[in-house]
């Protein structure tokens, strides 16, 4: 046989030596994954909560004002932290403790460096929450808890990062799948961008510059954060989902280097026509326009993966959110490059416009893309099918079409203020017609929050009372390895590593086979509908 053929059938090529299997539930610590979901449930249930009474407080500005710390600046900040670094944060953490031994062929470097890292974190996040309703903020957006609060929160990441780094050095896979290239660059950038808006910012910057350097710590933890960590996810995630290797290694390469290259320079063009120097803003806008580089590569990518298998997506919850969340992560991101050209941005900032930009990133594409490797991970870690693939499909649609209404309510507000304002119509005038698109993104916010508490209690049906899964000590996730089906080089899938092909390769019940239930649905369910 070959050392393709070898390699396409799961074998070690003849040159090469066996490798001894690892089960792969021996990999994974699934209480330390499990702690970090749970913590993220927690804030996914407070901030956005937070963020809905805020938008409420457009329609009507009286409602809760009852102490200072409900007033709308401070619940805004509350929602805003809340979402990025409680809900997806965490959960991004839990879901890398599971993605980073599965890649490696090992366990975690430390567990108990593991847990101190989730009590470190969690418990400094909280002590920032409560900061920031108390008023003791510093006035970097982001950035808003106090020194010592930031002190521990950085400890707790670092702490995090090392152990991931860790496990990565000593890892007994050659290759390294791209999911751990993101998930390597994430935390390493995040960690330096942590000391640039938190430690540096604040005391070392003033005027244009302060802004400047703000909207390079801001903007960051979108692009070098966010980004790949939720690249990550999506990239592990999707080819056992969808049962099919990557489409093209080389467009993955091409997507993280050019993300890697042209997203620093990005932060100013948030700051166009501000005191900041122009060549600063002309830069910016040039490396936003460059950004369509690593969207288009990766998106091209994800679909590509799918080729031949888009059948599985109306029977797998797991798919539906990966390819929506790639949908709004096109959109969002073709939305961004072409506000940052200046003839745009005269109609779309300094408005809802902006509001909307962001939550098509933030929720629309990296909390569905959150959400649907807990789906994937949930059973794996219980032992238990998903409670009800019914509410699966509302978590789905309530998140979808609510998310729509609000993008759109809030997309149409601001070209509508921007329009009556270029018009001469005074600041406090423009606000009178937007009451109906405030209205309407309450009510699409209201139904992005019910699909939460959907999600959430479906969670929790499935530890407490989903049907228990066939042989679940055997649970493997599926990755096929790659073929010789593809005639361009350019074509060829990334193969599973050696060892991961030894584990997946062999037969698995349908129910355990990449998110699949017995009835063939994508969410574990064999059974409830």
């Amino acid at each position: 046989m070959s050392t393709a053929a070898s390699a396409a059938a799961g074998s070690p090529p003849a040159d090469e030596p066996a490798v001894p299997a690892v089960r792969a539930d021996e990999l994974v610590d699934y209480r330390l994954v499990k702690a970090f979901i749970i913590a993220s449930c927690v804030w996914l249930f407070l901030a956005p909560v937070a963020g809905f009474l805020f938008a409420v407080k457009f329609s009507v500005p009286h409602f809760l004002n009852l102490a200072t710390w409900t007033s709308g600046p401070l619940i805004r900040q509350f929602h805003v932290n809340g979402v990025i670094f409680g809900w997806f944060t965490s959960a991004t953490i839990g879901l890398s403790y599971y993605i980073c031994p599965k890649l490696c062929g090992r366990p975690i470097w430390s567990v108990r460096l593991g847990w101190w890292s989730f009590w470190i974190y969690s418990l400094a996040f909280l002590a920032g929450e409560i900061c920031i309703l108390a008023q003791y903020t510093q006035g970097i957006e982001l950035g808003e808890f106090p020194l010592p609060v930031d002190i521990f929160f950085a400890l707790g990441f670092v702490t995090v990062t090392i152990n991931l780094l860790m496990t990565i050095l000593t890892r007994r896979e050659k290759q390294i799948y791209v999911a751990l290239w993101y998930l390597m660059a994430a935390y390493i950038w995040t960690c330096l961008n942590w000391c640039v808006g938190n430690f540096l910012l604040p005391y070392a910057a003033a005027g244009p510059n302060s802004a400047a350097l703000h909207g390079f710590y801001l903007h960051n933890l979108v692009g070098l954060w966010i980004t790949p960590s939720g690249l990550a996810i999506i990239y592990y995630f999707l080819p056992p989902a969808a049962k099919n290797p990557l489409f093209s290694h080389k467009l993955s390469i091409l997507g993280f280097w050019s993300l890697a290259f042209f997203y620093p320079f990005n932060g100013t063009h948030h700051y166009i026509f501000s005191p900041i120097d122009a060549w600063v803003q002309t830069i910016a806008i040039v490396a936003s326009m460059f950004l369509f580089i690593p969207v288009w590569a990766v998106c091209a990518n994800f679909f590509g993966t799918l080729r031949g298998h888009w059948a599985l997506l109306p029977r797998s919850g797991v798919l539906k959110f990966l390819i929506m969340g790639a949908v709004f992560y096109l959109i969002g991101c073709a939305q961004g490059p072409i506000e940052a050209l200046r003839t745009v941005q005269a109609w779309t900032h300094f408005s809802d416009f902006v509001i909307g930009h962001s939550h098509v990133t933030i929720f629309g594409t990296f909390t569905f893309w959150a959400w649907a490797g807990i789906y994937f991970v949930w059973p794996r870690m219980s032992g238990r099918q998903i409670w009800s693939s019914a509410l699966v499909g509302l978590h789905f649609w309530l998140a979808t079409l609510g998310f729509t209404l609000m993008f759109l309510a809030l997309t149409i507000s601001g070209f509508v203020q921007n329009a009556m304002l270029h018009g001469g119509t005074f600041y406090v005038d423009s606000i009178v017609p937007l009451k109906i698109w405030w209205l309407l993104r309450s009510v699409g916010g209201g139904a992005m929050v019910l699909s939460m508490w959907v999600f959430m209690f479906n969670i929790y049906m499935t530890s407490r009372h989903g049907k228990p899964l066939v042989d679940a000590v055997g649970y493997r996730d599926y990755m096929p390895a790659a073929t010789e089906r593809y005639s361009r080089p350019w074509e060829r899938p990334q193969a599973a590593p050696q060892r991961l092909r030894e584990q997946y390769d062999r037969p698995i019940p349908v129910a355990l086979d990449g998110g699949q239930g017995e009835d063939g649905n994508g969410d574990g369910n064999g059974e409830r509908g």
